[in-house]
């Protein structure tokens, strides 16, 4: 594959950096997680409304640039670098995405608009395949009139606590699974904000009881193939961001080792020192190469299974580099590594907790390996 960046796909990519540098530093990344929400509502404001982040990927007839995966993968690995505190992952790349993909007419009318003009916010669930088919069993949709009623708990909903939609998987009485939007307020929903590991993205516990739904999100004819490539872009765009990460975790390194003197000298200029940085750079440039490439198929032709197998390719390299790529910062920082005042701890915590999203990256595995030898897909 010969790819290269556009030079419009450049210049939003150097937006999205300089924006971001300017509002999420390590200061506004530490203010935004002490608010009630976990993010400041006036950055998430002008992504939507300023910089028309939410409707890079959406199509032009619902009110999006159409600028596709690709240019969405550019913002999200930005984003993942100065670790963002927004509901953009949710919201555009997983609910976008699985609008697009999985959704009825009437939905994707309903809420694309809306979502590309940033004046919505959606809350949904991250989690392994096995895991999410097991909540998405404990909810029970049962149809009442022209509508649809649920009953359940959806434990971990991403950005549930100041969302305005819940997107919901819930099975069907007779038979199925369905996607459903609640409304965050609507009579019988209890959200119960959850403490977790990475103070930079806020999950909430759901309980529906009752709940009427504010419509059946997908078409019945669409999901079982749609959801196949949702969940890959899904996957994908998780994958720019923990790349994102694992850069980052090589800049704040390199920075740190260069002012660091021990012996007279810099800390960078050790052997040692440089042989761990090279090792950085190399598996980042391999994870990036991976994701661009997966981007670039997406964006193209390709079969909904040969965008699943990429998007699991990406997906696992980039939990175990971004994972690799934090502990080292944390080490080749000293003992400070460690500490609150110095970033590399926040970069652990969100490489810890997003490998487990979406897919372990021994589960990726699994599944790739399952469709390639077991399954006979062409790689």
């Amino acid at each position: 594959m010969d790819f290269a960046l556009t030079d419009d796909q450049t210049l939003i990519r150097d937006a999205a950096e300089s924006f971001l540098a300017d509002v999420s530093d390590s200061a506004g990344v530490r203010r935004a997680a002490t608010l009630p929400l976990g993010y400041d509502e006036s950055v998430w404001q002008r992504i939507g409304a300023e910089l028309g982040w939410c409707g890079v990927a959406i199509p032009e007839e619902h009110g999006g640039l159409g600028l596709g995966p690709v240019t969405l993968a550019l913002i999200q690995e930005q984003a993942g670098r100065r670790l963002l505190c927004a509901p953009f992952y949710g919201t555009v790349c997983v609910a976008g995405s699985g609008l697009m993909e999985v959704g009825s007419e009437s939905a994707r009318e309903a809420y694309l608009p809306r979502l590309a003009a940033g004046e919505l916010r959606i809350a949904v669930p991250l989690s392994g395949t096995d895991e999410w088919l097991r909540v998405a069993r404990g909810v029970r949709a049962r149809a009442q009139g022209d509508g649809w009623v649920l009953d359940g708990p959806v434990p971990r909903q991403l950005d549930a606590a100041g969302a305005d939609l819940l997107f919901v998987f819930a099975a069907i009485e007779g038979g199925g699974l369905g996607l459903f939007a609640v409304e965050a307020k609507a009579a019988g929903v209890a959200i119960q904000p959850r403490e977790t590991w990475d103070a930079t993205r806020r999950f909430a516990d759901v309980t529906l009881r009752g709940v009427r739904a504010q419509m059946r999100v997908d078409d019945p004819e669409r999901i079982e193939h749609g959801m196949a490539r949702a969940a890959a872009l899904a996957r994908l765009y998780l994958a720019a961001e923990q790349l994102g990460g694992a850069q980052q975790c090589l800049d704040l390194t390199v920075a740190y080792t260069l002012g660091r003197k021990q012996f007279g000298r810099p800390v960078a200029g050790f052997q040692a020192v440089k042989h761990r940085c090279a090792e950085m750079m190399v598996r980042i440039e391999a994870l990036r190469s991976a994701v661009y490439g997966a981007a670039a198929l997406a964006a193209g032709e390709a079969s909904p299974e040969r965008v699943a197998l990429e998007g699991a390719m990406a997906k696992q390299l980039a939990s175990d580099t971004f994972f690799w790529c934090a502990q080292e910062a944390i080490q080749l920082h000293g003992g400070v590594g460690f500490t609150w005042e110095y970033d590399p701890q926040l970069y652990f915590k969100r490489a810890q907790a997003s490998s487990h999203w979406l897919g372990s990256a021994e589960e990726l595995r699994e599944e790739l390996a399952a469709a390639l030898i077991d399954g006979g897909v062409a790689a």
